[in-house]
């Protein structure tokens, strides 16, 4: 789907009413000890655009089921906050910029959408405007079709990272659609092999702190649904007695986990493209996992088990969530079946 239009609003309505997922009937747990409970939910950006293109209905459907299981946590009694990941739209906004800020350039609709380079960090920031509205708006609606009372806020995040960070001289985040016209590849880029083709890729610092956290805390409290930490959060850096940005991409799953140990949440929710974590993927011997122990991930990752390039980082995200909160309860699952998973019916969840 293009960056300059995520969602169709009007397809996704109807994907809704098919698939019957706006009258899903969720759980009547409640809060327990009169203390609020926080759910993290964190969505990926391919299931907002896929990098190789896709159909707009199957994209529609796994946004409608993302929203279905962000009110389906609601009505569990959990207070839920929504981090995305935004690969696929800001190398979109990349490849357009430079295709604008070129002296050959002849695309006329691109050399009047910017007249000079925007950092990394600021297309990151207008990434997270960007999908944040989109899906505020839309989870609006699902609210107000399951007579919902919270309201939805949209909060820029910044992300402090250290400058020194080695992700800055060894790029490993794919960003963008996968690259086959040499033409719009900039000189300056580094480019990698990925499984599906090759993609762009910048630098992928750990996240330090988030700046906006106890403001999130408040929405928490005041009863909104947030969504932050948009493709992991803007990076910034201290620079004497200041912060500026700095061009890169922190992990969307690692800031989750961070955010989850911030706000201190009692759930962390992964929701992927996959219904479990496997071993063996692929082979004749795959075997699915439902439950996984934190030193069994970190093995995982360390053997390659988990590879860098898919699993890896989520694997990871999990058990420093986990390590930090041992009483959170941390899983995986495809979109559509949260509360499922958080009853153990399906998907992944780590054990300490």
């Amino acid at each position: 789907m293009s960056c300059k239009s995520i969602f169709y609003e009007a397809q996704l309505c109807k994907v809704l009413e098919e698939s019957n997922l706006a009258n899903a009937v969720g759980s009547s747990e409640t809060s327990k000890g009169g203390r609020i409970r926080i759910a993290i939910y964190a969505i990926g950006g391919n299931a907002l655009s896929n990098p190789k293109g896709g159909d707009i209905k199957a994209q529609s459907l796994a946004l409608a089921k993302v929203l279905s299981d962000i009110v389906d946590l609601l009505e569990s009694g959990y207070r839920v906050v929504v981090t995305h990941g935004n690969g696929p739209q800001v190398g979109d906004l990349l490849m357009l910029e430079e295709r604008a800020t070129r002296n050959d350039s002849k695309d006329i609709s691109a050399s009047t959408f910017v007249r000079k380079r925007i950092g990394l960090d600021s297309w990151v920031a207008a990434t997270q405007g960007m999908i944040g509205h989109e899906l505020a708006l839309n989870l609006e609606s699902v609210l107000h079709r399951r007579a919902r009372p919270e309201r939805t806020a949209v909060v820029l995040t910044r992300v402090e990272v250290n400058p020194s960070d080695p992700a800055f001289d060894f790029p490993t985040k794919p960003i963008g659609p996968i690259l086959s016209d040499k033409a719009v590849m900039s000189e300056d880029w580094d480019i990698a092999a990925t499984a599906n083709g090759a993609r762009r890729v910048v630098a992928s610092p750990k996240p330090i702190s988030i700046l906006d956290s106890e403001l999130i805390h408040t929405l928490v409290r005041e009863g909104a649904v947030v969504f932050c930490g948009g493709g992991g959060g803007i990076p910034v850096i201290r620079k004497e007695s200041h912060w500026v940005g700095i061009p890169a991409v922190i992990d969307k799953d690692r800031l989750s986990a961070l955010l989850a140990i911030e706000l201190n949440a009692d759930l962390f929710v992964i929701s992927t493209a996959i219904d479990s974590l496997r071993i063996n993927f692929g082979q004749p011997n795959e075997e699915v996992l439902t439950q996984l122990t934190c030193q069994q991930a970190e093995a995982g990752v360390s053997s390659g088990e988990f590879p860098a390039g898919s699993m890896g980082p989520k694997v990871e995200a999990m058990a420093w969530a986990k390590i930090s909160l041992p009483e959170c309860k941390v899983l995986m699952c495809q979109p559509g079946d949260a509360m499922k998973a958080v009853r153990g019916i399906t998907g992944t969840t780590l054990q300490n």
